[in-house]
């Protein structure tokens, strides 16, 4: 298994904080928040982190002083109108790369404490595997990915709905087995590459997908509001 961060989105919500520095680099508890993923992923899995030409040199930086080795995969895009899309980096990386191994898959714009250890120990090595947190209000659901469970087994993502049909939300951390990248590149020919949740409820259709639900500490830096609250 190897891990991809998503890291290369221009956090456009987070302007002014952001013009100049990636999301996944803003602090929290003292060190950058892709800091604190990489912190989490079991040694022996290798680490590759995407960003894009703007942050490049930020990235540089963070990649010197991380003390574990990352490798740096850098789109070449400077301008959001540019960008490849969560959906579209992935595909991009796992060709580029030419990636055969199952994929750990995280954004980077999470902080979390779940045990990667417990969530990659749950991975049957077939069936793709959806992190999934119980925001406990449908409300407070309705900008992220809503899913509906059958025991296990995701049976519907929805993403953004205006009438969340649950208060369980994916996260954004996924193990994706390598036999769904032919699927990933199919996806992406139908020019829909932006949000993994949008992927998610497409291999839905075509495959099983599994949810690991988890309780610990979680929450998705959405706005200049919530990070200055969390300081």
């Amino acid at each position: 298994m190897k891990s991809l961060i998503l890291a290369s989105g221009f956090g456009t919500r987070l302007y002014p904080l952001t013009t100049t520095k990636a999301k996944g680099l803003l602090e929290y508890k003292g060190k950058p928040l892709l800091s604190h993923i990489v912190d989490k992923i079991p040694q022996g899995i290798d680490i590759l982190v995407n960003t894009n030409k703007r942050f490049e040199a930020g990235f540089r930086h963070w990649q010197g002083a991380i003390g574990r080795a990352v490798t740096l995969c850098v789109e070449p895009v400077f301008t959001e109108e540019q960008a490849f899309g969560a959906v579209g980096s992935l595909d991009y990386w796992i060709r580029d790369k030419n990636i055969t191994d199952d994929l750990l898959v995280i954004a980077s714009d999470n902080y979390f404490e779940l045990d990667l250890r417990r969530f990659i120990d749950a991975y049957n090595g077939r069936n793709t595997l959806a992190a999934v947190y119980d925001i406990s209000d449908r409300n407070k659901a309705k900008p992220f990915g809503v899913v509906q469970l059958d025991g296990h087994r995701i049976i519907e993502l929805a993403e953004k709905p205006a009438q969340p049909k649950s208060s369980l939300i994916a996260v954004a951390c996924y193990i994706f087995p390598s036999r769904i990248f032919p699927l990933l590149s199919q996806f992406c020919a139908r020019d829909k590459k932006d949000n993994l949740g949008n992927f998610i409820a497409y291999l839905i259709e075509t495959d099983e997908v599994h949810a690991y639900t988890f309780s610990e500490l979680w929450f998705d830096i959405g706005s200049v509001d919530v990070y200055q609250s969390l300081q």
